[in-house]
C-alpha cells in the first residue's frame, strides 16, 4: 500500500494502533523517538505491522508525527476468535481489542460451518486496505469456547503453533525403521556395556539424555549420550522444515505440540530402556575440584540400563532406594557426588542461583484443574541438571577453541537501571548488600538473595531478580551466558524437542568430526536461524503461559467469594497483582477496590501510596483476599481484599514504616538531596524498563 500524502523521508519501523484508531510509530532506529499517527493514516493498518513511515516535525513543539507511506509487511497472516454468526452461513470476527480497525469478515466454506460462539481459526486473504476488504478463510472449527478440552487447540491456533503433520512428512518418517540397524551401528563407539541410564519426570516419553559416571584415583568419568536425531532427520528434508518450523515441542498440562512426530520423539530416537538407540555421546573427565580435563564428542550405540523417575532417583540418594534400582545405584549415587562438587564450583565462580519453581496444573479426564502446585525441585532434578550444562560448555568450546561458526546459547549482562531498580528493592526488603558497582555483579546477586533463604520474600525477589535481567536467546556472536556465569555454553542436550540442538548436533559432525553429509552453515545463517528460533521459543513460552492462565481461572471459579493469604508480586499504576500461598495462582486487585482512599502510584519504588494516611501497598506485602471474579477466556482472576483493609501486618511494613519515620527526622544537606533526587531519576527509568520485559520461566 502506497500513501502519496506522506512528506518526509520514510523510516522504517513497526506501528502500534490504539483502540481509538490513531497509532503510535516505533522506529527501528534506537535514537529516534516513538512517532504519533493520526487518525487518518491509519485506514488499513494493523497493529504491529511494519510500515515505512514519513516523519516530520509538528507546526510547533518539539514532537513529531507521521503518515505511513507504505506497509512493507503484514504482522499476522492468521487470527483465531469467536465467530459471530450476521446470517446463514456467513459471519464475522469482531475487532474487540481495536488491533485489526475493522471486524474482519468470514468467507463461506462448505466443509466447516461454525455455529454462532464458537472458536474459529481463519486465515486472513485480503487486509483492510484492499478493494475486497479485510476477508478471511475459515481453516478449523476448534469449538465451544466453555468447554476446557479445546482449550490447548483453541491456544495452539491463536499462537499459530501448528500442530499437525504433512501427509508428506507421515509418508517419510513411516519409510524410517522401526528399530537401530545393525548397518546403522557401524562405525559408532559400542557403550551397550556401561550402566547408562536415563532419569526424567514420571510423564516424560521422550528421552534425549542418558548419563553414566564412574569414580577413578585422579576424578570423575562423566558420559552424557544424547538421541542421535540428525542420523534421522536430514538438512532440506520435509521433516526438516517441519520442525525447523515448530522450532520446539510446546508442552501444555496432558497435552504436547511435538517437534518431531511421534515415531521418532517417543520412540526411534528417545533412548528407552533396553534397547539399542544411536547417540552423540560427550564424554569427560574431571578432578575432584570440578575442573573439566578434557572432552571428547563422537557417535555411539548405546542401550539404557534403566529408566529412573526423578522421585526414585532421589531415594537411592537418600539412601531408600527401590529394589527394582539396585543394579545401577551405584551410577546413580556418583552422579550426585559429582553433581554437588560442580554445583559448589559454579555458584563459587558466578552461576546464579535462581530458583523459580515451575506451576503444575493437575487436570482430570474432561480437562478441568483439580489443582494447581509447585513443582518441587529435588536434589536429583539438580544433580541431571549440572551433567547438562557440563556437556552444553563442552560442546561450545569445541566451537570456541576451533574457531568454527557455531550457534551459542547467550544470555547478556542486565542493563545498570535494572540493576539499580533490583537493588532499590533488595534495599527495601532489608538487604544490606550493594549490588550495583564494582566487583563481579552475580556473585553480589547472589549474596543478596541468600540472606532472604527461606522467607516469604524469597520467590518474590527471585522473580524479581529474573526480571531485571535480558532473555537468553540463540546466536552465533558468543559473548557467553551471565546467568549461569559461563563465557561458552550452548544448547546440546535436547534435540528432540528443540531445533537448536539439532543444529549443534549437525555442525559437530561436519566441523568436529568430519562425517560426510553434513555442511557447515556461514555467519548469515546462523544469525537467520538463531532469531527464528529464539523468536519460535517465546512463541511457545507464551502459550504455555496462555493455557496454565485458562486453566488456573477455571479452577478458581469455584472459589468465588472465598478468602485467602496471598502476597504481593507486583504494583502498577491500576492495582496490585497478587500471589495465592495455597494455589500457584496470581491475579489483580484494582485500584478501586482498595477501599475509600485515594491511592496514587509512586513509580520510583512501585508502590501505592494513600495521600491521607501514608498507608501504602508494596511487593512483598501479605494480604488476605477474595476471589471477585474469574475469566477463563481471557485467563484472568480478580480479587478484592478481604474483611476490610486485609492486610496481614509483616515485618517488611513496620520496617518500611520505621525507615521512613528516620527519614522525616533527618535534615539532609542541599548536596546529598541533589545525589538522592539523581539516584531516583535512575531509578525511575530502570522501573519503565523492568514493566516491559515478560512475566518470568526458566531458561537456561
Amino acid at each position: 500500500m502506497k500513501n502519496t500524502r506522506s512528506r518526509g523521508k520514510p523510516v522504517p519501523g513497526v506501528i502500534k494502533r490504539h483502540p481509538d484508531g490513531f497509532g503510535f510509530f516505533i522506529p527501528d532506529s534506537p535514537d529516534m523517538s516513538d512517532v504519533y499517527i493520526p487518525k487518518h493514516s491509519m485506514k488499513g493498518i494493523m497493529t504491529n505491522d511494519r510500515v515505512m513511515v514519513s516523519v516530520y516535525p509538528e507546526p510547533r513543539g518539539n514532537r513529531f508525527r507521521g503518515e505511513i507511506a507504505e506497509v512493507v509487511k503484514r504482522n499476522v497472516a492468521r487470527v483465531t476468535g469467536q465467530y459471530y454468526e450476521m446470517s446463514p452461513g456467513r459471519g464475522i470476527l469482531r475487532d474487540t481489542s481495536g488491533a485489526w480497525g475493522e471486524d474482519l469478515k468470514v468467507i463461506p466454506h462448505a466443509v466447516h460451518q461454525p455455529k454462532n460462539g464458537e472458536w474459529v481459526s481463519v486465515e486472513i486473504v485480503s487486509f483492510p486496505d484492499s478493494d475486497q476488504g479485510f476477508r478471511g478463510k475459515l481453516v478449523a472449527v476448534i469449538g465451544d469456547a466453555l468447554d476446557p478440552m479445546n482449550d490447548a487447540l483453541r491456544v495452539l491456533h491463536s499462537h499459530n503453533i501448528p500442530h499437525r503433520f504433512s501427509t508428506q512428512v507421515m509418508y517419510d518418517v513411516d519409510r524410517l525403521p522401526n528399530e537401530v540397524t545393525a548397518q546403522e551401528i557401524e562405525g559408532r563407539r559400542d557403550l551397550r556395556g556401561l550402566k547408562l541410564i536415563t532419569i526424567d519426570g514420571r510423564t516424560a516419553k521422550d528421552f534425549d539424555d542418558a548419563i553414566y559416571v564412574e569414580k577413578h584415583g585422579k576424578g570423575f568419568r562423566l558420559i552424557v549420550a544424547i538421541a542421535d536425531v540428525s542420523h534421522y532427520v536430514k538438512a532440506g528434508t520435509a521433516l526438516d522444515e517441519e520442525a525447523y518450523l515448530r522450532g520446539t515441542s510446546t508442552y501444555f498440562p496432558n497435552f504436547v505440540s511435538p517437534m518431531l512426530p511421534e515415531k521418532l520423539s517417543n520412540h526411534l530416537c528417545s533412548l528407552n530402556p533396553h534397547v539399542d538407540r544411536l547417540a552423540l555421546a560427550c564424554e569427560m573427565e574431571f578432578d575432584f575440584q570440578g575442573l573439566m580435563l578434557k572432552s571428547e564428542v563422537f557417535e555411539a550405540v548405546i542401550n539404557s540400563q534403566a529408566r529412573v523417575i526423578y522421585g526414585e532417583a532421589q531415594e537411592v540418594i537418600d539412601g531408600e532406594g527401590p529394589d527394582h534400582l539396585k543394579a545401577v545405584e551405584d551410577v546413580i549415587l556418583r552422579a550426585a557426588d559429582l553433581a554437588k562438587i560442580l554445583m559448589a564450583k559454579r555458584f563459587r565462580e558466578g552461576s546464579i542461583d535462581l530458583e523459580i519453581p515451575e506451576t503444575e496444573v493437575e487436570l482430570d479426564e474432561t480437562g478441568n484443574a483439580v489443582d494447581i502446585i509447585r513443582s518441587e525441585r529435588l536434589f536429583s532434578h539438580r544433580m541431571i541438571e549440572e551433567m547438562m550444562l557440563m556437556a552444553n560448555v563442552a560442546v561450545a568450546l569445541e566451537f570456541t577453541r576451533r574457531e568454527v561458526p557455531g550457534i551459542y546459547r547467550i544470555h547478556e549482562p542486565p542493563d545498570r537501571d535494572s540493576i539499580e531498580l533490583l537493588e532499590g528493592f533488595l534495599e527495601a526488603f532489608g538487604s544490606k548488600v550493594k549490588v550495583a558497582g564494582s566487583g563481579k555483579l552475580q556473585n553480589k546477586l547472589t549474596k543478596a538473595l541468600q540472606a532472604f533463604d527461606g522467607k516469604p520474600q524469597q520467590h518474590v525477589l527471585h522473580i524479581l531478580t529474573l526480571r531485571s535481567m535480558s532473555q537468553a536467546k540463540y546466536s552465533p556472536h558468543n559473548v557467553g551466558h551471565f546467568g549461569l556465569g559461563f563465557s561458552d555454553y550452548t544448547h546440546f542436550t535436547s534435540p528432540i524437542r528443540r531445533y537448536p540442538d539439532l543444529i549443534v548436533h549437525r555442525l559437530l559432525k561436519s566441523v568436529v568430526l568430519r562425517l560426510p553429509g553434513y555442511e557447515t552453515m556461514g555467519l548469515e545463517e546462523l544469525e537467520g536461524a538463531g532469531s527464528h528460533l529464539s523468536a519460535c521459543e517465546q512463541r511457545s513460552v507464551k502459550a504455555e503461559r496462555q493455557i496454565q492462565a485458562i486453566k488456573k481461572a477455571r479452577f478458581m471459579s469455584q472459589f468465588l467469594g472465598q478468602e485467602f493469604e496471598a502476597m504481593v508480586s507486583s504494583v502498577t499504576k491500576f492495582g496490585l497483582f497478587v500471589l495465592l500461598r495455597q494455589f500457584e495462582v496470581d491475579g489483580l486487585v484494582r485500584l478501586e477496590d482498595l477501599g475509600g482512599e485515594r491511592f496514587e502510584f509512586d513509580e520510583e519504588n512501585l508502590r501505592l501510596v494513600a495521600k491521607k494516611s501514608g498507608m501504602t501497598y508494596s511487593i512483598g506485602d501479605l494480604l488476605k483476599v477474595q476471589v471477585a471474579a474469574t475469566d477463563s477466556d481471557q485467563g484472568r482472576v480478580d480479587f478484592v481484599l478481604a474483611g476490610g483493609e486485609g492486610l496481614v501486618q509483616s515485618s517488611r511494613r513496620k520496617q518500611q514504616e520505621k525507615q521512613e519515620k528516620q527519614k522525616k527526622q533527618e535534615k539532609p544537606s542541599k548536596k546529598r538531596s541533589a545525589s538522592t533526587k539523581h539516584s531516583h531519576s535512575s531509578r525511575s527509568g530502570g522501573a519503565r524498563k523492568a514493566r516491559r520485559k515478560s512475566s518470568p520461566r526458566k531458561s537456561r
